[in-house]
């Protein structure tokens, strides 16, 4: 899975190539990939993904979690390690 192309993703100011945090108007790098899916929606395999700066990760969490959708949370090295193993 290629990290730009999660939500998110877009590149920050100081580094063009790093994921930024999904929380509305922060541009802090991701530290954390946040997994969840919506079960009315989506098959209980899939996963979507925020991504999360250490500021972000309760707050993002917690709105996920309320709902029932977080299904996990990893560091982003976890999550690009874990991806490209899975692909290779």
């Amino acid at each position: 899975m290629d990290l730009f192309d999660l939500p998110g993703a877009s590149s920050g100011p100081d580094n063009p190539d790093s994921p930024v945090c999904s929380a509305k108007d922060c541009r802090a790098p991701a530290v954390w990939v946040l997994a969840w899916n919506n079960p009315k929606l989506h098959t209980p395999e899939r996963r979507k993904t925020w991504l999360a700066c250490d500021e972000h990760r309760e707050h993002l969490s917690s709105f996920l979690g309320v709902r029932g959708f977080l299904k996990d949370v990893v560091t982003l090295a976890a999550w690009e390690r874990d991806s490209s193993a899975a692909d290779g």
